[in-house]
């Protein structure tokens, strides 16, 4: 019996481009069920003093870059169109709307659609352009969604989620948890299935 998994996901992290293009496939294909939560990883990384490739860290973020196009090509993914527009200008925004979108069990259509106009397309996670593209895509209406981003409520269930998965340990995302031992990072995503598979 397949444990549930967990999967602690935030738009504005690099290598969750992987994940994006690759988990709802793999959710299909395998019969998987995910337990979606929106998180803020960058609240999380600030509050632990962790900026993982600022703009002084030259080498180790061109390291960053072609890493992922090397997986990208290993896992037949598109290659992102460099330069990538990173970090996000409108980071929470792009993770409240996935709240919304959550709430409405379209989570993954959404998470996907936004990375490959981010990666592919150059259109910024968040900014108007790719929120207008993605939920043009989804047959969603652009202003009712928009609005209910901007619902209180919303933005507490963004921050309770940011919370819970500060409580359980993720320090990083994409990070996958089942019970209390944590997967982090998307070449981790298929040791947590078979965690999550072997027990």
């Amino acid at each position: 019996m397949t444990q549930p998994i967990t999967a602690w996901l935030s738009i504005g992290s690099t290598y969750t481009y992987l994940t994006a293009l690759r988990i709802n496939a793999i959710r299909r294909d395998m019969g998987l069920i995910f337990s979606i939560k929106p998180i803020s990883i960058r609240a999380i990384m600030k509050s632990m003093d962790n900026i993982p490739f600022p703009p002084s860290k030259k080498s180790k973020v061109d390291y960053m870059w072609r890493d992922i196009e090397r997986r990208a090509d290993f896992y037949g993914l598109p290659k992102p169109n460099m330069p990538v527009p990173y970090p996000l200008q409108a980071f929470d925004q792009a993770n409240k709307v996935g709240v919304v979108l959550n709430r409405q069990g379209r989570y993954l259509e959404y998470f996907e659609h936004t990375y490959r106009l981010w990666f592919l397309s150059g259109l910024e996670a968040g900014s108007k352009d790719n929120l207008r593209q993605t939920l043009q895509a989804m047959k969603c209406d652009y202003d009712a969604i928009i609005d209910q981003a901007e619902d209180d409520a919303v933005q507490g269930e963004y921050e309770a989620n940011t919370e819970a998965a500060r409580e359980c340990g993720v320090f990083g995302a994409p990070s996958f948890s089942i019970g209390d031992e944590i997967f982090w990072g998307d070449d981790r995503l298929e040791d947590a299935i078979r965690f999550a598979t072997s027990r």
